[in-house]
């Protein structure tokens, strides 16, 4: 799938993210996520907005991109599936916990369109291997390098397992299964290493 509109998200999501890098011992370059991603996503759809808005999935949440110009470039239904696995920063001018944030993302998702569920699953999916490739033999660089408790890591992933199981039907969710298994193998050698060291 190839077309003018897709080779300009692509060079949208490589300017907007120029100066981001991946978590990891390597500073990857973070296009290289948001390619994964829509790789991903081109897998299991042939929907022109859905892999555009998997390339640019990241822009609201991470840039100075607004929805308003994401709309005036690509159209209201790639702001929607955007704006849907965009996580909120904010709650009354207040900056909200990484808890709270989960919760929030979680509860858009219920609501949004089955294109927002394949693009989660796809960020999902590459997350978790980049984590367990990375930190298989660090626990700790894990630990410091990503917030919130492993219970909570662990229950905000099976909840989102659950919807996607639940609401998406897609081929993508065997492969989400799959990886979800080994990332919670991994959180289980990762709490077994942190309590021999208590």
């Amino acid at each position: 799938m190839y077309s003018y509109r897709l080779e300009q998200a692509i060079r949208a999501a490589a300017v907007l993210h120029k100066d981001q890098r991946r978590r990891g011992k390597l500073p990857l370059p973070y296009v290289t996520h948001l390619a994964a991603v829509a790789w991903l996503v081109a897998d299991y759809t042939k929907n022109e907005d859905c892999v555009i808005a998997a390339w640019l999935h990241d822009t609201l949440e991470d840039t100075d991109y607004t929805a308003e110009e994401l709309e005036e470039d690509f159209g209201r239904e790639v702001r929607r599936i955007v704006e849907t696995v965009t996580e909120p920063k904010e709650k009354n001018g207040e900056k909200l916990p990484w808890k709270e944030r989960k919760l929030a993302y979680l509860e858009q998702l219920k609501a949004g369109p089955d294109e927002a569920l394949l693009i989660a699953a796809a960020d999902k999916i590459h997350n978790m291997r980049s984590i367990v490739e990375e930190y298989y033999d660090n626990h700790q660089g894990f630990i410091k390098d990503f917030a919130g408790s492993l219970d909570e890591r662990a229950m905000r992933y099976q909840e989102l397992s659950n919807l996607l199981n639940r609401r998406l039907q897609s081929d993508i969710i065997a492969e989400f299964n799959h990886v979800y298994s080994e990332y919670k193998n991994f959180l289980a050698h990762v709490a077994k290493s942190v309590n021999k060291q208590k």
